[in-house]
C-alpha cells in the first residue's frame, strides 16, 4: 500500500473525522491531518493524498481548500471522501479545480450521509441521525482499498 496522507475537516457532530479514522484503523500506512490544526505540512513524502471533508454551502470546507492550495505538490495521487445531507449533487468541484491545476491525478470521490442539524434541520432534530452508520464506515474502507486498482 501506497504511504497516504488524509486532510480533513470535521465540524458539528464528527461525521467526517469518523470516516478517516476508520480507514486510518484498517489502513497503517494512513497519516490524519487536521487541517483545523495544521496550515502547513510538506507532503512531498506522501505517495497519495485524501482531502476529506462535510459540505458547507456546497462546498468542502474553506480550511480544506486552503491547506490543499498552500501544502499539495504537483503530480500526486489523489481522492476525495465528504460527507452531506442533500442528495443528488456532486460536490467537490472547487477541489478537483484545484487539483487538477497541480496536475494531480484524481483517483475517486466517495461520499456517504451525515448525521446534519444545520439552519431548519435542527427544528425538526436533525437529517440522517445515526449516519454515518458502520455500513458506511466499511464502504469507506473498501473505497480507499480499492483506490490501489486505479492506479
Amino acid at each position: 500500500m501506497k504511504k497516504t496522507a488524509i486532510v480533513y475537516y470535521s465540524e458539528h457532530h464528527g461525521n467526517t473525522r469518523k470516516i478517516v479514522e476508520a480507514i486510518a484503523a484498517a489502513a497503517e500506512e494512513v497519516t490524519l491531518i487536521d487541517a483545523a490544526t495544521k496550515i502547513e505540512i510538506d507532503l512531498s513524502g506522501y505517495e497519495r493524498i485524501g482531502f476529506a471533508s462535510g459540505i458547507y454551502g456546497g462546498q468542502f470546507a474553506k480550511k480544506v481548500l486552503t491547506f490543499a492550495q498552500i501544502n499539495l505538490p504537483d503530480k500526486k495521487e489523489t481522492f476525495l471522501l465528504y460527507t452531506s445531507a442533500m442528495n443528488g449533487k456532486t460536490y467537490g468541484d472547487d477541489m478537483r479545480r484545484m487539483m487538477e491545476k497541480r496536475n494531480a491525478r484524481i483517483l475517486g470521490t466517495w461520499h456517504t450521509k451525515g448525521y446534519c442539524t444545520f439552519g431548519p434541520l435542527k427544528v425538526i432534530g436533525g437529517a440522517f441521525k445515526g449516519r454515518p452508520n458502520e455500513e458506511d464506515l466499511k464502504e469507506a474502507v473498501a473505497f480507499y482499498k480499492n483506490l490501489d486498482q486505479q492506479v
